[in-house]
């Protein structure tokens, strides 16, 4: 069966589906996109992905293209006519086709709307062969990381650097060599001291879904944790180092630089917090 897309009202096959070139998301990457991992049907951490949308919306004055609850619809159908029970959503919205000129239009156009699906493996059922590799780089990306912007050549660029060094993800530090994020994911450790940390919300890191569920299962849990900043040095000599993300749920990072993390193995709080996330997302 042909894959299908979403674009503008319409279902059409994926090889025939297309934007105006002179769509603002080609041309400056004037829009926000979003990526929902789906679970037996079931869309993880719905509410808090489609929260972020609009507040990503917001923030650059794009106005939505539909409300939350026909978006909702979309997606469910999207999934249907690709046959998608466990996979991954896309959405992309920009600011629609206009004569190219870097303002916005003055005249509002209507934002170009699109969905697709794919299926993807069910999530780890063995946690050492889910961890990776990781290297550092330094962040080289905007200000405004908070915002979940289609604009993403830097994280491409370190993503790229990570695949030649044979690692998963490239973690960035900023210009004060505090850790910010990974390319594609937020950062936490357990520090040489024993304390789980990640940093707090702020422009320098996007508000991780993930993340966020994770730190709701940690409150319920009663398990410790820190929202404080880390440093490049914290990171080389931390206890264990894990990934947040909608693709890569809870994720050991078990060589870093090329250099072995402990014992080269899952740490026990990693271990914890996927088995934790996994029932989450394996909940009604």
């Amino acid at each position: 069966m042909a894959a299908i897309a979403y674009v503008n009202g319409r279902y059409l096959p994926l090889r025939a589906a297309s934007v105006n070139i002179e769509d603002r998301g080609f041309q400056f990457g004037d829009g926000i996109y979003e990526v929902l991992y789906v679970h037996n049907h079931h869309l993880a951490d719905a509410d808090l992905h489609l929260a972020r949308l609009t507040r990503s919306l917001g923030e650059i004055g794009l106005r939505q293209p539909l409300a939350p609850a026909a978006l909702r619809v979309i997606i469910r159908e999207v999934l249907r006519r690709n046959r998608v029970s466990t996979g991954l959503v896309y959405m992309q919205i920009t600011r629609g086709t206009a004569r190219r000129d870097h303002p916005f239009p003055t005249i509002p156009v209507r934002p170009s709307l699109v969905i697709t699906a794919r299926p993807r493996p069910a999530p780890p059922a063995d946690i050492a062969s889910w961890a990776a590799a990781a290297i550092t780089l330094p962040d080289e990306r905007w200000a405004r990381c908070d915002i979940k912007s289609t604009n993403l050549l830097p994280n491409v660029l370190a993503r790229q650097q990570a695949r030649l060094a044979g690692a998963y993800e490239a973690i960035l530090y900023d210009s004060e060599g505090l850790i910010t994020e990974g390319a594609a994911s937020n950062v936490w450790i357990v520090d040489a001291a024993g304390t789980l940390r990640t940093r707090p919300l702020g422009p320098s890191i996007l508000p991780g879904c993930t993340r966020a569920a994770v730190l709701e299962l940690l409150r319920n849990a009663d398990i410790p944790f820190a929202q404080t900043p880390f440093t490049l040095e914290a990171l080389r000599t931390a206890r264990e180092i894990f990934l947040t993300s909608a693709t890569s749920f809870v994720k050991p990072i078990t060589r870093l630089n090329g250099v072995s993390l402990g014992n080269g193995h899952p740490g026990p709080v990693a271990t914890l917090l996927l088995e934790h996330y996994l029932q989450h997302l394996r909940a009604p």
